[in-house]
């Protein structure tokens, strides 16, 4: 029980309870105060941190002398500081493959949802305006058969483009940093360049990984090379995507729609994106479902648990602190 684990963010109540039983833990909520302030108390003799979706670097983690693991109940890494992590030679873990077949069920069902205009429909019906068959203005766009293009054949691209080939049909296209032809020949997917793909794709999905390359990496010259008709869905991050640049081409019907689970910033309380009915938005739910959420809190429980253990935690994100 020596051993100290500051948990950072809400986890799994049955997980929390484990880690009570076996470490000290301390809790930050904010309830008690400024996240930060407890942050910076909490972890001068913290031995690991547990938790997603808090920005950790030199700045929050500078009294944290004794850190040996952070494990984030995560796949993405964007909001740690890894150059600082290795500087300190902290372990960072995550929780990759868990959450894909989930992410890519979220992808699909943006893509549908924004395609066929389930939101605005939805709306119009329990508004009261289902007076008479509903007209052109409110026609969608058939999915089977189409080009759908893949920005980032990862493992969650991979199933997303599996979804859009067994289960409609559709020819695949994707774009990568570099070519992936064990991911792309099951797949019969065809390499593009990025300009290419956009100007060919009909659908076009965003899930790739948030660096120094993909910052900004769809704008306005992005979107001016797609269909008047395409549909576009960004299941990534949100800073992979000039916004202004988004909420220009839906405004314009530059582009036929957009459905959207991350944003530039987060949480997303106003935005001229809430005020267009050609947009689907969800709050950043990629992974949220029962199920899913429980495998990734046991992951990242046994990611600390290695790492405080002596033994090499599963997912490292820096394991050799390069």
């Amino acid at each position: 029980m020596n051993k100290k684990v500051v948990v950072f963010s809400q986890i799994d109540p049955d997980i929390l309870s484990r880690l009570q039983s076996m470490y000290r833990v301390a809790v930050i909520h904010p309830k008690n105060g400024d996240v930060n302030e407890q942050i910076s108390r909490e972890t001068v003799d913290a031995d690991a941190m547990i938790g997603a979706g808090r920005l950790l670097n030199a700045s929050s983690l500078q009294n944290a002398r004794q850190l040996k693991i952070i494990s984030s109940v995560s796949v993405g890494y964007d909001n740690y500081d890894v150059d600082y992590l290795n500087e300190r030679k902290i372990w960072l873990a995550h929780t990759p493959h868990v959450l894909t077949e989930t992410t890519a069920d979220l992808a699909f069902t943006l893509l549908m949802s924004a395609a066929r205009k389930v939101v605005a429909l939805d709306r119009w019906t329990k508004q009261g305006e289902w007076k008479r068959t509903a007209g052109p203005e409110l026609y969608g766009r058939d999915i089977f058969g189409k080009t759908l293009g893949i920005i980032g054949l990862g493992h969650i691209g991979a199933a997303i483009a599996r979804r859009g080939l067994y289960g409609f049909h559709m020819n695949i296209l994707y774009h990568n940093r570099r070519e992936r032809p064990e991911l792309a020949q099951p797949l019969n997917a065809g390499y593009r360049s990025l300009e290419a793909l956009l100007q060919q794709a009909d659908f076009v999905v965003v899930a790739v990984d948030l660096n120094r390359e993909s910052q900004a990496l769809i704008g306005e010259k992005e979107f001016s090379l797609m269909q008047q008709h395409a549909v576009f869905v960004n299941i990534s991050r949100g800073s992979v995507v000039d916004e202004q640049a988004l909420i220009q081409a839906l405004q314009s019907r530059q582009i036929f729609a957009a459905g959207l689970d991350v944003y530039a910033r987060e949480p997303l309380q106003t935005s001229a994106l809430f005020q267009l009915d050609n947009v689907v938005t969800l709050p950043h739910v990629g992974s949220a479902t029962a199920e899913t959420r429980k495998k990734m809190a046991e992951l990242a429980f046994e990611n600390l648990v290695n790492a405080l253990e002596g033994r090499l935690p599963r997912y490292l994100v820096n394991p050799d602190f390069s």
